[in-house]
């Protein structure tokens, strides 16, 4: 019985496990522990970036290189015009659908992505989660750490502090007391 040639093209892709430890190996860092980060992504930056980052000098070099840094255009002391510059690189591509995955994550890095989202809008929400996402990696590999998704929930528990006192001025100064609710029952 012939083969087809996409049954053939399906047989000659490694399985998800092994790409996965493969890419581990390379990096000596599993990238897909990042929340919005799954094989697939971490295959396409390997392919585009390789194993090497000492090209880049800093994590905002890094997400400059992709495009998912402003790009503040000042005249004179006053700024003109910002927005991401354009640029064809199929990492920030990947990287961005990562973040669009974020959305409906119930990660610290996804209540990143749903504030971002209120506050700018979807696309930049995006970009901002991108950028945020690429950072992290470059640290990730940089340093040889596993991700540790504690470091992001001690960051929002200090904004949920942050928003709770906003609140409670608020309702301060419009005459008003917060009381919190007994959820022990």
């Amino acid at each position: 019985m012939p083969v087809s040639e996409a049954e053939a093209a399906t047989k000659k892709q490694p399985s998800d496990g092994v790409l996965r430890s493969e890419l581990q190996r390379v990096w000596s860092v599993d990238l897909t522990k990042i929340p919005g980060i799954r094989t697939g992504i971490a295959q396409t930056l390997f392919g585009e970036i390789g194993p090497d980052f000492t090209k880049f000098r800093s994590a905002s070099a890094f997400a400059s290189w992709m495009g998912l840094c402003p790009d503040n255009d000042i005249s004179g002391g006053k700024v003109l015009f910002v927005a991401t510059r354009k640029v064809k690189c199929r990492a920030a591509l990947a990287l961005r659908m990562a973040a669009q995955a974020l959305h409906h994550s119930k990660s610290a890095l996804g209540d990143f992505c749903r504030r971002m989202r209120a506050k700018l809008g979807a696309p930049k929400a995006i970009t901002a989660a991108a950028h945020k996402l690429a950072r992290i990696i470059f640290h990730l590999i940089s340093t040889r750490q596993e991700f540790d998704d504690s470091k992001f929930a001690a960051d929002q528990l200090h904004y949920q502090k942050r928003q709770e006192a906003k609140l409670h001025a608020k309702a301060k100064s419009m005459g008003y007391a917060l009381i919190p609710l007994d959820v022990a029952g």
